[in-house]
């Protein structure tokens, strides 16, 4: 099965959309993996970076969380089967999507996180058609609820990019204490940090500081491309495309392919993962 990747911090302003868009596109065209993109944030401003046009009872992901119990009237479902992932393709070869609407957002008021609710996208992503994958890109809510508490128990691997800022630190420990929690009560031990990925990094003394700092809580984790201000990255979301297809020699399209492939040494797809072997 794909592995499950979730782009994720608990306070908005990451870039965890421009990180999920950018990797998933470099993965398909240079890497030549199979990938679906999730958008579970229900800004749905996945589809817009990706340039895909959301129209109103098309595919979106709340079918993802609602296929069990409400009918396909409710859902206003035209062009997916129930039980079928509710995905289009983009213009990227490859590279399939799940957008996100603002319906998503109700989610939390209803759904408390009660255990069978909180695994419902666990179990929508029981499915062969995942099979045609080899990475689950997962876009997360910029706050904790029931849609993220979703997200955490059907991810086995975790992206959190943290903005070098003082107050973004903090929300680094209050994450940790959040995976804890799922690990223990679930049962979901697979779950852990891959990858933290330092972003809007600028030339100061305050920046380099907190770069320190946070290398020093993830010795293991932290990427080793750091993600600046990058105009070209700004620029081609303007434009719905990737900036990998917009400006592919660009020190932003090269950042985002660095952190492409160390993304696949540290989740190597499904045929490249090497067993653990028990100890007697």
């Amino acid at each position: 099965m794909a592995r499950r990747i979730a782009f994720i911090n608990e306070k908005g302003g990451s870039a965890k959309t421009t990180l999920v868009a950018n990797l998933a596109a470099h993965l398909a065209l240079r890497r030549g993996r199979r990938v679906l993109a999730v958008d579970l944030d229900p800004q749905g401003q996945l589809a817009k970076v990706l340039g895909v046009e959301v129209r109103a009872g098309g595919p979106s992901a709340i079918e993802l969380l609602l296929d069990e119990v409400l009918d396909d009237s409710a859902l206003d479902r035209s062009a997916t089967a129930r039980g079928a992932l509710p995905r289009v393709p983009t213009r990227i070869p490859g590279l399939d999507l799940i957008p996100a609407t603002k319906a998503l957002g109700l989610i939390a008021d209803w759904d408390p996180a009660a255990d069978a609710g909180s695994a419902r996208l666990a179990r929508a992503f029981q499915t062969p058609e995942l099979d045609a994958y080899d990475y689950v890109l997962i876009d997360s809510p910029p706050s904790f609820g029931g849609l993220t508490l979703n997200v955490l128990r059907a991810a086995e691997a975790l992206v959190v990019p943290v903005p070098l800022t003082y107050l973004a630190l903090d929300g680094c420990a209050e994450l940790l204490r959040t995976v804890g929690t799922v690990r223990e009560r679930f049962g979901h031990r697979e779950l852990h940090i891959a990858m933290v990925v330092p972003t809007f990094y600028r030339r100061t003394r305050m920046a380099a500081e907190l770069l320190d700092r946070l290398k020093a809580r993830f010795p293991k984790e932290i990427a080793h491309t750091v993600v600046g201000y990058h105009v070209k990255i700004d620029e081609s979301q303007s434009r719905g495309l990737s900036v990998v297809e917009y400006a592919p020699n660009d020190r932003a399209s090269l950042a985002m392919g660095a952190l492409a492939e160390e993304l696949e040494l540290r989740v190597p797809p499904v045929e490249l993962r090497v067993p653990k072997v028990e100890q007697s």
